[in-house]
C-alpha cells in the first residue's frame, strides 16, 4: 500500500520542476527577514506589481529595480538593518521587508512572498476532497502548487490550512546516512493529514540517490521532487521532498531524535 502511494504521488507531483532553489516566505502582517550578501543580487518575486518605499539614507548603498512583480536587491556595501514597504501598484497594501546586507561569499536563493490565508473551519475537511483521488494526492500536488506555481494559478482546496512548522533542526535526521542538510519550507493540514515540505541540499562530494523507504519516519506517503541529488556545489544539488503524516506533524512522526545544534545539520 505504502509502495503504490508513493508511485501514485511521485506521478501527481512530476509535472512541477525545481528549476533552482526558491525560499517561500508568507506574509502575515509581520514584517519578513530578507538578508543580502554585499555585492551579489537577491531576487524577490511576488504576484503583482509593487512600488518599492526605499529609505533616503541607503538610496546610494542599495540598488532596487521592480519589474512584473519581480524585485531585484543588490547592496554596494553593507547595510545594518533596515525596514522597506513593497506596495502593490494595484491594491495599495504594504508587504514589510527587513533587509541586513553583509560581506561574504554565500549566494542567497531567490524569495517568493505570498500572503498568508485566512485559516478555514477544518471540521469537515476530510470529506472536502475529490472522493476519486487519495487525500495525500491532494494534499502533495497542493503543497507543489503553492511553493512553485504563480499564486494565481492554485487550485482551491475547501478545507486546508497552513500550519506553524516549528524548528527544522528537528528534520535533520530524516536521512542520517547522507551528508544532506534539510530544512523545513512549509507545512499544511486536511482533515487527519499533514503534508510538510522540505528542502535538501547534497553537501557531499558524491551523488545521493533519494529513496523513501530511508526515510527515518513514520511517513503515511512520501513524494521527492527528483530522484537523486547532484554532488554540492552543482545545479542538481537540491530538491525539495513531500512527506504525509496521518494524526499529527513531521516532527511527532521522527524515528531519531533531532540531531545536536552544533552538528552542522539543520
Amino acid at each position: 500500500m505504502m509502495r503504490a502511494l508513493i508511485l501514485i504521488l511521485v506521478t501527481a507531483a512530476g509535472w512541477c520542476s525545481v528549476a533552482g532553489a526558491l525560499e517561500v516566505k508568507y506574509w502575515d502582517r509581520l514584517p519578513l527577514a530578507i538578508p543580502l550578501t554585499v555585492g551579489q543580487e537577491r531576487i524577490l518575486m511576488l504576484d503583482e506589481d509593487v512600488r518599492v518605499g526605499l529609505p533616503s539614507a541607503i538610496a546610494s548603498k542599495l540598488r532596487v529595480q521592480s519589474v512584473g512583480g519581480t524585485v531585484y536587491l543588490r547592496a554596494a556595501q553593507p547595510l545594518a538593518p533596515t525596514r522597506l514597504q513593497l506596495q502593490s501598484v494595484k491594491s495599495g497594501d504594504i508587504i514589510l521587508i527587513d533587509i541586513e546586507a553583509l560581506d561574504g561569499s554565500e549566494s542567497l536563493e531567490p524569495v517568493k512572498i505570498v500572503a498568508q490565508p485566512p485559516a478555514p473551519d477544518v471540521e469537515s475537511a476530510q470529506g472536502s476532497a475529490p472522493a476519486a483521488t487519495p487525500v495525500p494526492v491532494v494534499l502533495t500536488r497542493y503543497a507543489a502548487q503553492n511553493l512553485y506555481a504563480p499564486l494565481r494559478t492554485v487550485a482551491p482546496l475547501p478545507g486546508v490550512r497552513r500550519v506553524p512548522l516549528g524548528n527544522s533542526i528537528a528534520f535533520s535526521t530524516l536521512l542520517p546516512t547522507e551528508r544532506i542538510s534539510i530544512k523545513g519550507l512549509a507545512a499544511w493540514r486536511l482533515g487527519d493529514y499533514w503534508v510538510t515540505a522540505v528542502k535538501i541540499v547534497n553537501r557531499g562530494p558524491g551523488k545521493v540517490t533519494l529513496d523513501p523507504r530511508h526515510l527515518q519516519a513514520t511517513l503515511y506517503a512520501a513524494t521527492f521532487q527528483h530522484a537523486y541529488l547532484g554532488k554540492a556545489g552543482t545545479p542538481e544539488d537540491t530538491t525539495v521532498a513531500y512527506l504525509v503524516t496521518r494524526g499529527g506533524d513531521l516532527k511527532h512522526a521522527l524515528l531519531l531524535p533531532p540531531a545536536d545544534a552544533g552538528g552542522g545539520r539543520s
